[in-house]
């Protein structure tokens, strides 16, 4: 296993399969991202916030995911590390769940409700006017 000098890294889904990839950032040499490759599939959700009278990236929405009697809650922020920062794609694994509701909490206060969200898709968020467009992978 070759060592190196990291200074920091990022989570995100670098090749879009549905799960957590990690990118870390080395000193005098390029990154190394480390694949999560598994091969159990369980299911997934993923949001693109846009921000209209919020800010445009949506810094500081609050997502709420419900789905089969439990709840995930994450905040879209913009550090992560030294010289990096996540994904601004806002990730839920859902294990053997097909739907979600969803509740956004936008940085300036509007709370949007959409309910029946299929699973295993990027759903594109846009302040205001709900889910703009959907996209698969794979």
């Amino acid at each position: 296993m070759a060592q190196h000098c990291s200074r920091g890294c990022a989570f995100g889904d670098f090749d879009n399969d549905g799960d957590i990839d990690v990118l870390t950032v080395n000193l005098y040499e390029p990154p190394s991202l480390l694949r999560n490759d598994v091969s159990v599939r369980e299911h997934w959700i993923k949001f693109k916030l846009a921000g209209t009278k919020s800010n445009r990236s949506a810094i500081g929405a609050r997502l709420t995911v419900r789905y089969a009697g439990k709840v995930q809650v994450r905040e879209l922020l913009s550090q992560s590390s030294y010289l990096s920062c996540n994904d601004p794609r806002v990730h839920f694994g859902l294990g053997s769940a097909t739907l979600v509701d969803v509740e956004v909490r936008w940085p300036l206060g509007l709370v949007e409700r959409l309910t029946n969200i299929t699973a295993d898709q990027l759903v594109f968020l846009v302040e205001g006017s709900g889910v703009h467009k959907t996209q698969k992978f794979g």
